[in-house]
């Protein structure tokens, strides 16, 4: 035969599967009622584990592998499917839609906010990104700024998540485990960190740099370039502009945004000392209430799954089965937990689709634990 032949024999094959595939799920969907009636979960995992193991009897050795994997999508649809029927609604189905109805239709330009650090600090600059005029209140720590929101005295925080560079801000996801709250703006902000000092001081009179870590990690290469100098983690690189400033020492300098010479009158020894020139924050706006603006399109959850094989497998397959892109997969241990994980999902999606209003009703009996933080868009 030649190629032609060859995709004549696999169109009509597809025909088949199509039309079987149909006829399944219809039989699925019965199935389902009846478990409706009678009070039945959709999963029935001895039912699983032997259709898997009846279906690699069936195949021929070479095959067992794939016919695994196809079946074990297979199924999965079909209980996709079922949950449908089984819940149409949910409360968190129900909890989306009512704020999507009950958030003002613009962002506003005005809000008491609160940022970690002082004047001049990034996380205020990307305030100013998100806000017109906020009124900002400074804290000291990133755990300040949540409980500051979740206890109401800040409508909004602000707070960094992930640099390009550096990574994740581990420090967050941990913190997000612990408290309530909701995302609803993110902004990317360009950093670009310079080496400030007192005026008269010059690069050879420098001893010691201090900054946060993560801006220590970012401009990593330069301060090895220095030869032996040590390093001071402060909370913020605003923080350790000032601490410098302050001290009056002629041998310490800051790694900091340009803007804090000004602020807290230093010299700007070298600018843009970072290690990549592409170097940017990804900083997000959170709020104790859930508030959903026109444009949303990306979707941050949280879920911890069962610690068995195949757990993370069976939720990353609805997002596929759904047709819904994962643009950020995080994994963070679970505190007291020996070797378990909590995920953290940023989802592509229009809030407004059908498929993810499926998905956040069928997430919350998949896993162990699921948390909805919130859907959202980013200025750019």
């Amino acid at each position: 035969m030649d190629l032609s032949e060859y995709r004549k024999r696999i169109d009509g094959i597809d025909r088949q599967l199509v039309a079987l595939f149909s006829e399944r799920m219809e039989i699925a969907k019965g199935i389902a009622e009846y478990k409706k009636e009678n009070g039945l979960p959709v999963l029935d995992a001895s039912r699983e584990r032997a259709k898997l193991a009846e279906i690699a009897k069936m195949s021929a050795p070479e095959m067992r592998s794939y016919t695994g994997v196809l079946f074990s999508q297979i199924m999965e649809l079909s209980k996709a499917y079922q949950e449908g029927v089984l819940h149409p609604d949910c409360e968190l189905k129900r909890e989306i839609l009512t704020a999507i109805d009950r958030t003002e239709r613009l962002f506003p330009e005005y809000a008491p906010v609160a940022c970690q650090g002082v004047e001049g600090a990034y996380s205020q600059q990307a305030c100013d990104k998100l806000f017109k005029t906020p009124e900002i209140m400074y804290c000291k720590t990133w755990e300040s700024v949540f409980a500051a929101v979740e206890s109401g005295m800040c409508r909004f925080g602000v707070l960094p998540i992930e640099n390009s560079t550096a990574g994740s801000v581990n420090k967050i996801y941990d913190l997000m485990t612990a408290h309530n709250f909701y995302i609803v703006r993110s902004t990317r902000l360009r950093i670009c960190h310079s080496l400030l000092a007192p005026e008269g001081v010059k690069i050879g009179d420098i001893k010691e740099i201090y900054s946060h870590e993560q801006a220590l990690s970012q401009c990593a290469g330069f301060i090895k370039s220095l030869g032996g100098v040590k390093v001071h983690v402060c909370e913020n690189t605003a923080m350790a502009a000032k601490a410098v400033a302050e001290s009056g020492r002629r041998d310490a300098a800051a790694l900091s945004a340009h803007s804090c010479a000004e602020l807290y009158n230093l010299h700007e020894l070298q600018a843009s000392v970072q290690d990549s020139g592409s170097n940017y924050t990804r900083f997000i706006c959170i709020s104790k209430k859930l508030e959903i603006y026109p444009g949303a399109d990306k979707t941050s959850i949280m879920a911890v799954t069962a610690n068995k094989p195949g757990a993370l497998y069976k939720v990353l397959s609805r997002f596929f089965a759904l047709g819904i892109n994962l643009i950020k997969l995080e994994s963070r241990p679970i505190p007291d937990r020996d070797f378990e994980w909590m995920f953290y999902f940023d989802l592509d999606t229009q809030v407004y689709s059908d498929q993810f209003v499926r998905l956040v009703c069928e997430l919350d009996g998949l896993c162990e634990r699921f948390k909805y933080l919130g859907s959202y868009s980013e200025i750019i």
